[in-house]
């Protein structure tokens, strides 16, 4: 689990996050909504440490991450995966090389072993004998699959994606959801999802934390957010009209 307490964070005079307090649970997908400028993607960038807080606390299962030292943090940003908006993938590698990029850099296996453990993130991707491929050769599809091999390649305990679903039509997008959703499952990780997808927060929202001008403005899932009667919430979730038609 990934908990923040009363956290605040300012650049100069703009207070962005005001006193942010919640919780992303182990097991289960924990997704960020909000308007644009709501503080949302700030709130990420301050989980993983690449914004400094102001004041608060920031725990990891326990660990007091936002007090570590420099050295301290890298021990526990080993355990985090990230996938990236678009993707992220290094053009000049091949498949196999991008997911065993973490691999090489952080861990002792032999190379026989990154091999296997290369095969295996990428058989659980559902991309077979995709490995010598390069990225120009992909799918706007198979490259979030890669690069979801690449962010669960350490066994990571938490997980973070940046709008996993951009740039994607919308059969394709469900089926990364559902991929998530069954990793996060299947391995127990924190996964922590930053979007603007309504759909993926009607499909895969198991807790869903909506920000509203810094502040946590709702809490629930997504059996409860067509239903809620915040008006905040609703102004943003049935901006659309297919998000309107679901509520009547």
């Amino acid at each position: 689990m990934i908990e923040a307490v009363n956290i605040n964070k300012y650049f100069g005079d703009n207070h962005v996050l005001k006193d942010v307090s919640v919780k992303f649970y182990q097991g289960k997908t924990n997704l960020v909504i909000g308007q644009s400028g709501s503080g949302k993607t700030v709130l990420i960038k301050c989980l993983v440490g690449l914004h400094e807080i102001n004041s608060g606390q920031i725990y990891y299962d326990n660990r007091l991450f936002s007090k570590l030292t420099f050295g301290q943090k890298k021990a526990i940003r080993q355990e985090i995966g990230m996938l990236f908006q678009g993707g992220a993938l290094f053009d000049y590698m091949n498949v196999e090389q991008n997911v065993g990029f973490p691999l090489k850099m952080f861990s002792d296996l032999s190379i026989a072993k990154q091999k296997d453990r290369v095969d295996f993130c990428l058989h659980r991707v559902n991309l077979r004998n995709a490995n010598k491929l390069m990225p120009s050769e992909l799918s706007g599809g198979m490259i979030k699959r890669v690069a979801i091999a690449r962010a669960i390649a350490l066994n990571p305990r938490y997980l973070f994606c940046d709008e996993p679903n951009s740039g994607l039509d919308p059969q394709t997008a469900n089926l990364i959801d559902n991929l998530i959703s069954e990793i996060t499952e299947e391995f127990n990780i924190t996964t922590v999802i930053n979007t603007h997808d309504m759909n993926s927060v009607v499909e895969i929202g198991e807790n869903i934390i909506f920000i509203h001008d810094g502040k946590i403005w709702w809490e629930g899932d997504n059996n409860e957010i067509l239903n809620s009667g915040n008006k905040e919430l609703n102004d943003f979730v049935f901006a659309s009209k297919l998000t309107r038609k679901l509520k009547t």
